[in-house]
């Protein structure tokens, strides 16, 4: 989807959005997008530049030093730049301008730990910048917070997205999560017609095929064929919808085992503005599958690609709070249904915050020692132990060299009983067995010392 560039401001003064101001709302987005698309490897996905955009701007705001300027050279502008606030502000107001039948809504919130003691000048900074919802929750009581969080997603998407965040997202050691939600429905300026949909054959990459409902209408459309290093000769036709501030651009590779990925590590605003400026009207029957799709993406790796790294390290991230915190993970859930009265869409983006005091494990997988001590005296030691390998049953026995010139007997023993020593045992003839043939001594049986 996209915002047409020659869109007018609601006021008529000019362009909603110049050139600079554009650049910071596609940019990063696109380049993130091919990062995104690399892990993909060639699996269906759906993903919202605008709003992992929003989510890392807040995080902008909250960072200071070596993080936010990690932040800042992946964003390409400085939310204290002059002129971003209020570009940010138009971006906006811009895309969720009433005027037009193009429904977008955008919202963004801050669910941040009761007893956090945020900076004001923080909240100040926040709210003037993206109007946003801080809301206060109990982190500890996670299941509710979850609740929460989730609940307004859903009523910010139209109920498209439920259950954004999974069981154990949250614990009693987040702080804050920072959420962008953004629902779209638009209707096509030109509807297919429901009778014309049929199921027709569409051929997956790799080579098989499958039968999906396909919709039809022959109608004049912006159109146009272009080529790209490793895809190879493809097409773009453009689908606008009702209100002509958004439009659908669809490429398709004219071989059918083309990797998309191709194309998605070429695509930056520079290519969609070639696609734009040589397009042409033409009458064509366009064939369209009419489908859903719904992804879930992990950023941490595709922003980590982007240069973006110490927010997510415990040891380097500086957040300007007073508490000290870092950034676990950073998710997005998109959904999107394209049908033959329009597309409705909606994404939701989120950065969960946790405090630095995370506990780091300790994984006894290795031999140790252990001690049972009396800590009152720290004298009275009643066991020591040494456990080099497991798992281990039954006994141990351990037999402790001894000293020199000393028998390994458990005391002397003689021929004769001596005080203290053991008693000599009187041995049967069966115990002792048959004589020795041939006149042969036989030695004497010895004791068991078990």
């Amino acid at each position: 989807l996209q915002l047409d560039p020659g869109r007018r401001s609601p006021e008529g003064t000019g362009p909603a959005l110049a050139p600079r101001e554009e650049a910071l709302s596609a940019d990063f987005g696109l380049r993130l997008f091919r990062e995104v698309s690399k892990a993909s490897k060639e699996q269906n996905l759906v993903f919202s530049p605008h709003g992992a955009a929003s989510v890392v701007a807040m995080l902008q705001v909250a960072s200071e030093g070596t993080t936010r300027r990690q932040i800042q050279e992946a964003l390409g502008f400085s939310l204290k730049e002059r002129g971003i606030p209020g570009a940010l502000w138009l971006l906006q107001k811009t895309l969720g301008d009433p005027q037009g039948k193009d429904a977008v809504r955008v919202a963004e919130a801050l669910f941040v730990q009761r007893d956090l003691p945020l900076v004001p000048t923080f909240l100040r900074r926040f709210r003037r910048l993206f109007h946003q919802t801080v809301k206060q929750v109990d982190f500890a009581e996670s299941s509710r917070a979850r609740g929460i969080v989730n609940a307004w997603v859903e009523q910010h998407t139209n109920g498209m997205i439920q259950g954004f965040l999974p069981e154990g997202a949250l614990d009693a050691l987040t702080r804050l999560v920072l959420v962008n939600a953004i629902h779209f429905k638009g209707l096509w300026q030109l509807p297919f017609p429901e009778a014309a949909t049929r199921q027709r054959i569409f051929h997956k990459l790799g080579g098989s095929t499958v039968a999906v409902p396909m919709m039809e209408q022959t109608a004049e459309f912006h159109y146009g064929e272009f080529s790209t290093p490793g895809l190879g000769e493809y097409d773009v036709i453009e689908l606008p919808y009702q209100g002509a501030t958004l439009s659908m651009l669809i490429a398709s590779p004219f071989q059918l085992d083309a990797p998309l990925s191709a194309l998605a590590a070429a695509i930056d605003p520079a290519l969609l503005a070639e696609w734009k400026g040589n397009m042409s009207a033409v009458t064509r029957l366009l064939v369209l599958p009419k489908f859903s799709l719904e992804s879930e993406v992990d950023l941490r790796g595709p922003l980590e690609a982007l240069g973006v790294t110490d927010m997510f390290d415990c040891h380097k991230a500086n957040f300007s709070l007073r508490d000290a915190l870092f950034v676990s993970r950073a998710l997005q859930k998109v959904k999107i249904d394209v049908n033959e009265s329009g597309t409705e869409a909606s994404s939701a983006t989120a950065a969960i915050v946790y405090a630095r005091m995370a506990p780091l494990e300790i994984v006894l997988d290795r031999p140790f020692l252990f001690v049972v001590r009396h800590n009152p005296t720290g004298k009275l030691l009643l066991l020591l132990g040494l456990v080099p390998r497991l798992p281990h049953h039954g006994h141990t026995h351990i037999l402790a060299p001894r000293a020199p010139g000393k028998s390994p007997h458990l005391g002397h023993r003689s021929s004769r009983q001596q005080g203290g020593g053991l008693p000599r045992k009187a041995w049967t003839q069966e115990e002792r067995g048959p004589r020795p043939r041939g006149g042969q001594s036989r030695p004497s049986p010895k004791r068991s010392l078990n």
